[in-house]
């Protein structure tokens, strides 16, 4: 729920966001969404043995109820949408030195020959350009401030982040009701995740557009109400 006072703001980073999705594609002003979600790592106790042909599991293997707990690792996912290209990348942490390296790597590797790229991304306080700072020299920091723009989406409005439909992709097609018991193994899992996504060209159909916004959302326009 979005507190009254609050909807102004609510409606503006909005549409600053979704005026970006509508833009079309400029290789030297790339959008790019980005987010992170946790991972439990989990190993199997005992190895997980073969089905036998038409018993339960439908063929798949059997894995013992008792596991053993790994710890957490961290998943960002950096998606272009008009491109319908992604790259994950795995962490043992999440803090501001993790995503100043990827704000680096989004501009100097996926990104080297961009002028402007706009970043969308929520308002975790890991997400500022203060990290960059902390975690690189002052020249580099603002070298890197200067080429990426942060466009945040609004407080309760991660939802308008296109990533986090990328990292459901990415849970449902690799990580939902396995094991994977330690940050290799993820990283491995994950990057082939990506390496098929990218060459099937999957990408976000997105159709929520301002317009629609002005329409289904008018209850959060506060001028509609005077």
């Amino acid at each position: 729920m979005i507190p009254p006072r609050e909807s102004a703001a609510f409606v503006w980073r909005m549409e600053a966001v979704l005026d970006l999705y509508e833009e079309g594609y400029d290789e030297k002003r790339p959008v790019v969404c980005f987010d992170e979600r946790p991972c439990q790592l989990l190993a199997d106790v005992r190895e997980p043995l073969p089905a036998r042909p038409g018993g339960p599991g439908g063929g798949a293997r059997l894995a013992d109820y008792e596991y053993a707990r790994g710890g957490t690792a961290n998943v960002h996912v950096a998606f272009e949408p008009l491109t319908g290209r992604r790259s994950v990348r795995v962490t043992e942490r999440r803090r501001k030195r993790e995503f100043a390296e990827e704000v680096r790597r989004i501009a100097e590797e996926d990104h080297p020959e961009a002028e402007k790229i706009r970043l969308v991304l929520d308002n975790l306080s890991t997400h500022t350009a203060a990290a960059l700072y902390e975690a690189f020299p002052p020249e580099a920091a603002r070298r890197l401030a200067r080429r990426v723009e942060f466009c945040y989406t609004p407080v309760h409005g991660s939802w308008l982040n296109m990533a986090e439909i990328e990292i459901s992709a990415l849970v449902r097609q690799c990580l939902k009701g396995r094991r994977l018991p330690d940050i290799g193994t993820l990283g491995r899992e994950t990057r082939a995740w990506e390496k098929e996504r990218n060459r099937l060209g999957a990408s976000v159909e997105w159709r929520f557009t301002t317009e629609d916004a002005r329409t289904k959302l008018r209850s959060l326009y506060p001028a509609e109400k005077q």
